[in-house]
């Protein structure tokens, strides 16, 4: 099973999130909102957005690269999380 299946209900829920905040970019433009509200609003959705993507690339890297059980001479795990580190900071 991979990690997207067992992960599916957390990572739809994030999905519809951003589904919702991306309506709400939508609604302020058709609205005619101020610059500064849509631009919060697109701030927000792309954080939401790179938030999501770091999830999904922490849970490859977690079972895919360094799961000692499926892969016996997987990467050093400590490597792995120094990557992951600096994939979350960048994806910020």
């Amino acid at each position: 099973m991979t990690h997207t299946i067992r992960e599916k209900q957390k990572l739809l829920a994030r999905v519809r999130r951003l589904r919702g905040q991306i309506l709400a970019i939508e609604r302020a433009l058709e609205g005619e909102a101020r610059c500064e509200q849509v631009m919060h609003l697109i701030a927000g959705a792309r954080g939401a957005m790179a938030g999501l993507m770091a999830e999904v690339v922490e849970d490859h890297v977690r079972t895919h690269l360094v799961d000692a059980e499926q892969h016996p001479g997987a990467l050093n795990t400590e490597a792995a999380e120094q990557l992951l580190d600096v994939v979350r900071t960048y994806l910020k």
